[in-house]
């Protein structure tokens, strides 16, 4: 769909990309719910698991999984400045069950699932930074957004949602090194820190570095005679 100036800009063009990719992921984690319901401990991410999945850990898979595809579809709607324009009277109960969703349900799950990180403590660090800087970032958008601080509570929840697509990117990061064969122990800790700390520094130059003008320039469509 074209924006409402029926121009096209690179910045369209990315988001379009963007908001594909995550729904891609996000689909494709649900279909591997079949793996998980009842588990699978041959499928991938169970593999090796069985010993200590009943209990508290299974407890935080299964509330991760279920609120985080949640997570990341709330945060489409709610950083688009078309729907809370189109919607308003949505954005502040669908951003109240974001803060809460991701508070009470993502970050507790993700902090308790990576002690048992893959690959060991290096990784399970990493884990653990992201879900700590998730709630950081979520929490101070929550409170600015009580305060009617309304620019730099979107600032904040942007924030947010990049840490949150940290999942995202590991997948695809994981993706990536099967086709490479890259079966290095280092791939996935390593991983679990650049997956966010990458696009997080990316976001924060893109606020302070004077790409708008670049991102806006009209994509040109060449149509054939």
């Amino acid at each position: 769909m074209l924006p409402p100036t029926g121009r096209i800009t690179w910045r369209h063009v990315l988001a379009l990309l963007t908001t594909i990719l995550i729904l891609r992921v996000s689909a494709g984690a649900v279909l591997l719910y079949r793996d998980y319901f009842p588990p699978n401990f041959e499928s991938d991410f169970l593999l090796g698991r069985q010993p200590y999945f009943w209990g508290s850990y299974s407890f935080a898979f299964y509330v991760h999984i279920l609120s985080g595809p949640l997570s990341l579809i709330l945060g489409l709607f709610l950083l688009r400045n078309r729907f809370r324009a189109a919607a308003p009277h949505w954005h502040q109960p669908l951003g109240r069950l974001q803060v809460a969703n991701v508070l009470l349900f993502v970050v507790p799950s993700g902090l308790w699932m990576a002690r048992y990180a893959m690959t060991g403590a290096i990784a399970g660090a990493g884990l653990v930074s992201m879900g700590v800087a998730t709630a950081a970032c979520c929490t101070v958008g929550w409170r600015l957004a009580v305060r009617r601080q309304f620019a730099e509570h979107r600032r904040w929840m942007w924030r947010t949602y990049v840490l949150l697509c940290g999942a995202v990117v590991i997948r695809l990061t994981g993706g990536v090194a099967t086709v490479m064969h890259l079966n290095a122990l280092w791939v996935y800790p390593v991983a679990c820190w650049l997956s966010w700390l990458v696009p997080l520094l990316v976001f924060e130059v893109s606020q302070r570095w004077p790409v708008a003008s670049v991102l806006a320039t009209p994509v040109r469509i060449h149509r054939g005679r």
